[in-house]
């Protein structure tokens, strides 16, 4: 487990609400830690479950650029382009996360980058 996993998991009990204090929390660790990418990829998806999609593409797109080994954005951040109706924009990060992860050899995020790349292109299985 990584710094920054173990450090939010410590703060942050089950039992703490779902709430602007956990939104908080997250944005005080961020501030302290800009460059935790767990941190980040935390604040972006708390901002979507709040409804906040500007604030999580923003995050999103900052890990990408900053910190590009983090596989797992690629995914969320494509999805996250689909529902805006970005499409290319999703496409496109899609097939820079499969080539990330194929330098990386992160083989569960490989798999779930290519099938999300699969439905966007409308190749789907069935």
């Amino acid at each position: 487990m990584n710094r920054g996993k173990r450090r939010l998991q410590s703060r942050i009990t089950p039992y703490a609400p779902m709430s602007t204090d956990r939104l908080e929390a997250l944005q005080s660790f961020h501030e302290e830690d800009p460059d935790d990418a767990f941190t980040r990829f935390a604040l972006a998806r708390e901002h979507l479950k709040r409804g906040h999609p500007d604030e999580a593409l923003a995050h999103f797109e900052a890990l990408v650029e900053e910190q590009p080994g983090y596989t797992g954005t690629y995914y969320h951040l494509g999805k996250l382009y689909a529902r805006l109706g970005r499409p290319e924009d999703a496409k496109a990060t899609y097939r820079a996360g499969v080539e990330e992860c194929e330098e990386q050899g992160a083989t569960k995020d490989l798999s779930e980058l290519r099938d999300a790349l699969m439905q966007a292109e409308g190749v789907g299985l069935g």
